[in-house]
């Protein structure tokens, strides 16, 4: 069963031990380690978020200025990867609490992990969200996974299956 399982803090950037052929960025959504702002559904409190948050609803409004920022920003990120060498084709880009995608390259592959308790964003937001992504790609390339008894949070389970599609998608080279 998955639980809120605490573990120490990773650094933000892991320095690889021998020449980085590959690199995984990794996103998250409100808190942690984002600029810090008044966020909506915060009741306008201010707290780290990479772009205000409306509502939770399907049909809640977004911050498109926001979402382009933030995504102009992971643009850098990738840029700057790619100018220290790490092909294009061997970035992944992943996430936590993240939102919709559009635009994406049919092909690639998604892993979308969810925990069955989650009551920030509910199961149905994650159905929902599968069941769109397979509009968008490849419904062959999507995998949806959910984790009994986890909240809004990870579980040892979910970072194995993380790990096991990362090195299915990223293999050494040597």
């Amino acid at each position: 069963m998955c639980g809120n399982i605490m573990s120490a803090p990773l650094p933000a950037i892991v320095p690889a031990a021998r020449k980085a052929t590959a690199a995984v960025i990794f996103l998250h959504g409100l808190g942690d380690t984002g600029p810090v702002m008044p966020v909506t559904l915060n009741m306008n409190m201010a707290m780290p978020s990479w772009f205000d948050i409306i509502g939770l609803s399907p049909d809640s409004q977004e911050d498109e200025p926001g979402i382009k920022h933030a995504a102009e920003s992971i643009k850098a990120l990738i840029d700057q990867e790619v100018k220290n060498g790490i092909p294009s084709n061997r970035i992944i880009l992943g996430g936590f609490s993240q939102g919709p995608i559009s635009g994406v390259n049919r092909d690639i592959s998604i892993l979308q992990c969810h925990g069955d308790c989650d009551p920030l964003v509910p199961m149905m937001f994650g159905s929902l969200t599968v069941e769109k992504l397979k509009t968008l790609v490849n419904p062959a390339n999507v995998t949806f996974k959910t984790y009994e008894g986890m909240m809004h949070s990870s579980c040892h389970q979910e970072m194995m299956d993380v790990k096991q599609f990362i090195d299915k998608l990223l293999p050494p080279i040597d």
